[in-house]
């Protein structure tokens, strides 16, 4: 939530999003209704498909309105999800999408591996910060593991070495 670097760029395609974190979202709907001023009919796409590598199965996005995912805040910066949260004192975890917190690394196929907008330059802060890996290194943790991060911290500590998320871009 410190980028200050392109007013949330990587923020204009959406988000994918599990059946499970949409219905933790939708368990704050009135309260985030007045908190985004975005009306939940407005939320998600309505379009699912199956995906055994999202928690629950299967995925959903999130809208994108004037350019943008439909929970950026466009009166200051960042995802409104995870600002809501630590208002309420909630983990950002439960509601914010697994892939927006993880951005600009994703998942598929069962690797962890940089997002497109990394591998075909198209992010504005590539090149600009820390490894992906750093950037993302705490998120890799929560959702993956200590064993995991272990792993990667000793292939980066290797001489030359890379965890295999190689390159760079601005820190969320």
């Amino acid at each position: 939530m410190s980028c200050t670097y392109c007013g949330d760029s990587c923020c204009q395609y959406g988000s994918d999003i599990d059946g499970e974190n949409v219905a933790r979202v939708e368990a704050h709907a009135a309260d985030l209704e007045r908190f985004t001023g975005v009306p939940r009919d407005l939320w998600w796409t309505g379009e699912w498909v199956d995906d055994r590598e999202f928690p629950g199965g299967r995925q959903s996005r999130t809208r994108v309105v004037d350019g943008s995912c439909v929970f950026r805040n466009r009166k200051g910066r960042g995802c409104m999800l995870h600002s809501f949260a630590l208002e309420k004192g909630l983990d950002y975890h439960e509601i914010k999408p697994l892939v927006a917190t993880l951005f600009p690394v994703t998942f598929d196929g069962g690797l962890l591996h940089p997002s497109n907008e990394i591998v075909d330059r198209s992010l504005q802060c590539v090149d600009d910060g820390p490894s992906l890996y750093t950037g993302v290194r705490g998120e890799i943790e929560w959702y993956f593991g200590k064993d995991l991060v272990a792993e990667l911290d000793a292939i980066e500590a290797e001489p030359g070495g890379k965890p295999g998320l190689a390159g760079t871009a601005g820190a969320k």
